[in-house]
């Protein structure tokens, strides 16, 4: 295995993952999610595609059966910017016994400002609030496995970040700007990731938790979240624009992968180790300052508690 900090992992060094189950967020035709779960899968897990519609879901499959004819997959709609539907989506997934992997990798990007049918804001939502209690209610399926593995997916969007989202989510704190807000998102992954990791090992668990990030990958994201859509007019511009300067989608999944595959400690984070972790192969990276703020991570913790409902084990 790879140890940490060497630049040598490359997708060879995946270990064999027959026997194995892999739920993936976020998986549409295209994106990091897709090409995680494809690499999973081609390697013999039995992968859970969990998505927003069952018409993505079943275009993720088949353009994974397309590669791995003999895939087995498992599709879970699942919307992380409804609470509700986060629960009857582990409600659902509960069926599947012990689940080795979960990688946290949904989000949206940059979205105009709107509310959730829950009251919150619809980045911190989908980035943060639905992959904390989707976690949180899959831990004992991860516990089962006796070496569960949790992997989020932030972002170098993290580090534009000024301060914590330890505000009350139900009310906007000032005025809204997209980016910083996503910046927020991408800092509570990793705020949430590192006390996981410590709740985890002080509890004794079997399960570790690690993030990634893809660096400047080559998604529809950028344009999903400015526009509502990725073809079309000035979406598409922007869409062409991005993955003209980017690496591609599979190179962005790669430190995701590292992450969820590779002899790596808890608390690890993986991303590209090109020129400002903006491309390359994947490395054992460190996050800012901020995200290690203890407080931080512990208030986070008990707002997000009390915003899902949920009790971690």
């Amino acid at each position: 295995m790879t140890a940490p900090g060497t630049d040598t992992w490359t997708l060879a060094d995946i270990p064999d993952q027959a026997g194995r189950t892999a739920l993936v967020t976020g998986t549409s035709v295209g994106g990091l999610g897709h090409h995680t779960a494809l690499e999973l899968a081609r390697r013999g897990a039995r992968v859970v595609l969990a998505g927003r519609t069952q018409a993505k879901l079943d275009a993720t499959e088949q353009a994974i059966h397309g590669e791995v004819p003999h895939a087995e997959l498992v599709k879970l709609v699942v919307d992380l910017a409804d609470l509700g539907s986060v629960r009857r989506g582990a409600a659902e997934a509960a069926g599947l016994g012990p689940i080795d992997l979960l990688v946290n990798n949904a989000g949206v990007m940059g979205t105009p400002y709107s509310r959730t049918g829950d009251g919150l804001e619809l980045q911190m939502a989908t980035n943060h609030f639905g992959p904390f209690l989707l976690t949180g209610l899959l831990l004992p399926q991860l516990v089962a496995s006796r070496d569960g593995r949790v992997v989020a997916v932030s972002s170098q969007f993290h580090r534009y970040a000024r301060s914590a989202p330890l505000g009350d989510p139900r009310v906007q704190q000032g005025r809204y700007s997209r980016w910083p807000t996503y910046g927020q998102t991408k800092l509570a992954n990793l705020l949430f990731t590192y006390e996981l990791d410590r709740r985890l090992r002080r509890a004794e668990l079997p399960v570790k938790a690690l993030a990634a990030h893809p660096g400047f990958a080559g998604t529809h994201l950028a344009a999903n979240g400015q526009y509502g859509r990725s073809a079309g007019g000035v979406a598409s511009i922007l869409d062409a624009a991005v993955r003209a300067v980017s690496q591609s989608a599979a190179a962005g999944a790669e430190p995701t992968l590292m992450a969820a595959t590779a002899d790596l400690p808890g608390a690890t984070y993986c991303g590209p180790g090109g020129l400002q972790e903006m491309s390359g192969p994947p490395r054992v990276v460190a996050s800012n300052r901020l995200s290690h703020d203890e407080v931080a991570q512990r208030r986070l913790w008990e707002i997000s508690e009390d915003v899902t409902g949920v009790a971690y084990p």
